[in-house]
């Protein structure tokens, strides 16, 4: 669990994912177009991998990816992020972080 939160606390948006996972992918785009070039962590290519998924979930996660962490903080996986997005708040709390033009 320290690499996870290590990690995840390194940038201002970090995300953890899948190369193989669409949802991951989604969620990347999402970002991108927000503006913001989040830090992608493929923890299936990392070979400490299994005990990060394992840590992600016990973090509380609902999917172990995608799992991201804005200003070190687990906002959630695909179903917390587009809900936020839907709202509007995801474009608050990603301000901060936005590249700039």
């Amino acid at each position: 669990m320290d690499k996870v939160t290590r990690l995840a606390s390194e940038k201002g948006v970090v995300i953890f994912t899948k190369s193989s996972c669409c949802l991951c992918y989604a969620v990347n785009i999402l970002f991108h177009e927000l503006g913001v070039r989040p830090v992608v962590h493929e923890i299936d290519h990392d070979p400490e991998g299994r005990e990060m998924e394992k840590a992600l979930l016990r973090l509380g996660c609902t999917a172990p990816v995608p799992a991201v962490f804005i200003g070190g903080k687990l906002m959630g996986s695909t179903n917390e992020i587009m809900s936020l997005h839907l709202s509007g708040s995801l474009t608050q709390m990603l301000k901060p972080y936005q590249a700039l033009s």
